[in-house]
């Protein structure tokens, strides 16, 4: 079998730099939060494919639901032939999402595709055109979510002029200095400088950035949304792709501010690693294009949607939103006391909700002054010891921690030894 090192230079001579990657392992089998290389290697994952495992690599009734759909029919075009999976699986998100009065959901691939559609959904049922977003934001890599995303390298950077009538507001992050008082003061100048509120079809936001940062929109600002939404005739979107699906510890992190978004953009753990994502919306809005205007080839392919049904029966069964606050729970609790001690190097701002937590790496203890290369150098020294770390952040200086929900105590305590070897200053 080949090693580690001879894919990695077949990965280099057939594939564009572009694509980037976090680590040289490839992999060659996982389970649960563990992944084992090509060279037999083991490593815990506390990446999780980027937020997509919350119900673990390969959960075993994803996999028995896939290869049950496998022996029936692998791809039909929703929009040719129907099949109940993809009707049964929005009838069951219709009634989870947070949304006031009957609610419909369409299905896309990914998560940049459900924020481009919930675009144009919005823009449908407006009959407006502009679109505000968040400094720090992460939406998608077209065209249409590169305009939204608020991070201008790697995600803008040499791609052209951005689409027209997308408008971004700071978000409120207390150690960059950045009140929910000032969030609301620009986005009131905005009105007056740059686009009236008339010309406005929606607001999309995180309610936890996931590549900005982890950084919680505070309940405060999330309800002045909404009701400047209302007062406006705008729409809030809330865009759930990576805090979605009990990654907080709620099915939808914009449950913990008790408002009502008109949709809810959706993917990563919905499909347990099968690729789907989607769009969750007031009835309404959701109906407002035509009948062709909505779609995909593959959009909400029988065997994702079959996985999507598999891991919401095993977040009922496993009580995977109650594991989600105790594995948050723990794991703040130990990232806690690494912070100030003398042999660790410097953290900051610990931060989030349930099992979606992060810490930054500074300079000095006491400050926020931002430092992106020891952040990197303790994803690279986990790595080397077994663990799959992610960092993130408009500063690149976070990291963040997206481990399995159901992975075990052990397991996250394992995980924990390696952060706390990989912090330490000597090492």
């Amino acid at each position: 079998m080949a090693t580690n090192s001879e894919l990695f230079e077949r990965r280099r001579a057939a594939v564009p730099s572009g694509i980037s990657h976090a680590t040289t392992v490839f992999a060659a089998r996982a389970e649960n939060a563990e992944i084992w290389d090509v060279e037999g290697r083991r490593y815990i994952d506390f990446g999780g494919g980027i937020g997509v495992l919350n119900s673990g690599h390969r959960h075993p009734a994803v996999v028995a639901a896939v290869k049950e759909q496998l022996d029936k029919c692998m791809h039909t075009a929703f929009q040719v032939v129907l099949y109940e999976s993809y009707v049964a699986l929005a009838e069951r998100l219709n009634k989870l999402a947070p949304i006031a009065g009957p609610a419909k959901t369409m299905f896309v691939s990914t998560g940049a595709e459900a924020c481009e559609n919930a675009v144009k959904i919005a823009r449908a049922a407006t009959g407006r055109s502009a679109i505000i977003a968040f400094s720090g934001a992460f939406h998608g890599r077209t065209m249409m979510t590169m305009a939204l995303t608020g991070k201008v390298a790697p995600y803008k950077q040499a791609f052209g002029p951005m689409p027209a009538e997308v408008f971004h507001i700071p978000f409120p992050v207390e150690h960059y200095g950045v009140s929910v008082k000032d969030s609301l003061k620009a986005l009131e100048f905005l009105f007056k400088s740059d686009v009236a509120p008339t010309s406005v079809a929606a607001i999309i936001i995180e309610p936890v950035q996931g590549e900005g940062g982890f950084h919680v929109a505070p309940d405060e600002l999330l309800q002045a949304l909404r009701k400047l939404c209302d007062t406006h005739g705008m729409l809030l979107i809330a865009d759930e792709v990576q805090s979605g699906f009990g990654r907080t510890g709620k099915m939808f992190a914009i449950e913990y501010s008790g408002v009502k978004p008109d949709m809810i953009t959706i993917a990563k753990s919905l499909a347990g690693g099968m690729p789907l994502a989607g769009v969750i919306g007031r009835a309404e809005v959701m109906d407002a294009p035509g009948p062709g205007g909505l779609g995909g080839t593959y959009a909400g392919n029988p065997l994702a949607c079959a996985a999507g049904l598999a891991v919401l029966d095993v977040f009922e069964r496993e009580k995977l939103l109650d594991r989600s606050i105790a594995l948050g729970a723990a794991i703040q609790s130990r990232l806690s006391a690494f912070a100030g001690r003398a042999d660790l190097l410097p953290i900051a701002a610990l931060r989030g909700r349930g099992g979606m937590l992060a810490f930054d790496l500074v300079r000095q203890s006491g400050s926020h002054d931002p430092d992106a290369d020891a952040a990197k150098r303790v994803a690279a020294r986990a790595l080397q010891r077994g663990l799959i770390l992610l960092t993130c952040g408009v500063y690149a200086n976070t990291i963040r921690i997206l481990v399995p929900l159901t992975a075990s105590d052990g397991i996250i305590r394992e995980g924990l030894d390696i952060i706390e070897h990989a912090l330490k200053r000597s090492d």
